[in-house]
């Protein structure tokens, strides 16, 4: 392996990590909702707007190892991880109930499961655009190296 290959390794490497990261993610958000009947409130439908895409853009990505694909990715990424704090937010009590959006049908707060008593399905999407989010963020200080 000469060192002209490393960073293209590197790049496929962690645009692999986005994939797997989004790939899962979307397959849990899908068993939540259709295995485990879930109803997804209206916050949960936000993001997964902004994550179900990332799906396909990063397989295209990674057949390409295409620099173009941090600019497509970054801003759903960017989109859902404020949403995902914001639902967050709401879900600790922070945020006042006079501006909630979950006013009518599921409630944004439900305790559906709470995994080692604080990884809650708002904490894990959370969690998931975080990663992803810093995952895209070295792939581009690479990419602009």
């Amino acid at each position: 392996m000469t060192r002209s290959d490393t960073p293209s390794n590197a790049h496929w490497t962690i645009l692999f990590l986005c994939w797997l990261l989004a790939g899962s993610s979307t397959l849990g958000s899908l068993f939540f909702s259709e295995i485990m009947q879930f109803a997804p409130c209206i916050l949960c439908w936000y993001q997964r707007i902004f994550l179900f895409p990332l799906v396909f853009i990063f397989t295209t990505g990674l057949f390409s190892c295409d620099k173009s694909v941090v600019r497509y990715a970054l801003p759903l990424v960017a989109a859902g991880w404020l949403v995902a704090l914001y639902h967050n937010l709401l879900y600790a009590g922070i945020i006042p109930e006079s501006i909630q959006p979950c006013s009518r049908g599921v409630s944004c707060t439900e305790d559906y499961i709470s995994l080692f008593g604080f990884l809650t399905i708002p904490m894990l999407s959370l969690l998931s655009f975080s990663t992803i989010l810093a995952l895209l963020l070295i792939l581009n200080r690479r990419f602009t190296r």
